[in-house]
């Protein structure tokens, strides 16, 4: 498979730039790979959707807020001036020190050391760049962990992918309703539809809910880089699954429950953690799995996702459930009946 197979022609003005409220009233396609049917609905129309034999794998992480824009002087020889920089958490190394992008690189040398102050000028938070690679500032923090999350929570920005333009003004309305698990950098979004109420919902009709754990990381936005797809170098994320979630979904998976992954960070868990004889395994550790057409899959029966961006590694993971040409071709409805796309968007449900 080449890149160019996962190219298509977006109108900006479907690109969503706010949540639709409620979260459950976003537009359904429904993709029905028993008869390859599409069918238009709302999304908590879904309950219609799913019964006793499903089981709903969500992903627990919690966005944090990982960027931080500031203004710098620099000083050239002939004039002072100022420039915006910024840092974007990517992974925490240990408990004071992260591996973070920063921008633009030459303001942000390795051995600098950076103090932000509140408007009454007490001293906030104090850091210093450790390292540089070619890619990444290693920066280590004044305060580590439980006391830097609450400092951060306080004055950083949670990082909105770059095709959101308007201010969020809930940032609320980028965490599930059931987030805790704090250290993403963007969120599940496929959960974004779901409320309370909705999955109570589901569980009164006996729909199975388990818990998994992704934390996704910046290297999700990073685009392929190489037309041939086998010499793509993925990104790696954080997983968990606890040993009790394992033995549930394995029981699920023996009885022949239909495994409904939502959104793409679940599958990689899933697909992750299971071996060739479906079974699932459990602990925690990084995964580098690349799902794209071809691809054997051992454990996720059922997907849903938003619609993704052109030629992203998202995109290839859903096409690989259910052939390329079927995936571009609810993509082009999608298209032509005016779906929301990316991260506040309509849903898609790729239904066993």
């Amino acid at each position: 498979m080449n890149l160019s197979d996962f190219d298509y022609i977006l109108p900006e003005e479907l690109i969503a730039q706010t949540p639709i409220e409620p979260r459950d009233n976003s537009r359904l396609l429904i993709f029905d790979k028993s008869n390859w049917n599409l069918e238009e609905k709302r999304f908590f129309n879904i309950v219609d959707y799913l019964w006793e034999n499903d089981v709903l794998v969500l992903n627990e992480t919690r966005v944090i807020n990982a960027r931080l824009r500031w203004v710098i002087d620099i000083f050239p020889r002939w004039k002072k001036e100022e420039k915006q920089v910024e840092i974007f958490l990517h992974k925490q190394i240990n408990l004071d020190t992260w591996e973070c992008l920063g921008y633009p690189g030459k303001n942000l040398k390795v051995w600098r050391n950076i103090r932000i102050y509140d408007n009454k000028w007490s001293l906030i938070l104090n850091w210093l760049i450790e390292k540089v690679s070619e890619m990444w500032r290693f920066i280590k923090f004044d305060k580590s962990w439980l006391d830097f999350l609450e400092t951060i929570d306080n004055f950083w920005e949670l990082p909105l992918p770059p095709y959101i333009t308007e201010k969020l003004e809930n940032s609320e309305r980028y965490q599930t309703v059931f987030s805790k698990d704090h250290w993403s950098a963007a969120a599940p979004t496929a959960w974004l539809h779901f409320t309370k109420e909705l999955l109570e919902k589901l569980e009164n009709l006996w729909v199975k809910i388990e818990k998994v754990l992704l934390h996704v990381w910046v290297g999700t936005f990073k685009p392929v880089e190489t037309e041939d797809l086998t010499k793509h170098y993925m990104h790696s994320e954080y997983i968990e699954i606890k040993k009790e979630v394992a033995e549930r979904l394995n029981k699920y998976k023996k009885e022949w429950k239909n495994i409904v992954a939502v959104w793409t960070t679940c599958v990689r868990v899933l697909e992750s953690f299971s071996d060739e004889n479906w079974i699932l395994n459990y602990w925690n550790k990084e995964t580098n799995i690349f799902i794209y057409p071809w691809y054997k899959w051992r454990f996720v029966n059922s997907l849903i996702t938003n619609f993704h961006l052109p030629k992203s590694t998202l995109l290839m993971l859903v096409s690989s459930l259910w052939w390329t040409e079927n995936i571009m071709k609810a993509y082009s409805y999608a298209i032509k009946n005016k779906f929301r796309f990316f991260s506040f968007w309509d849903a898609l449900f790729i239904k066993k």
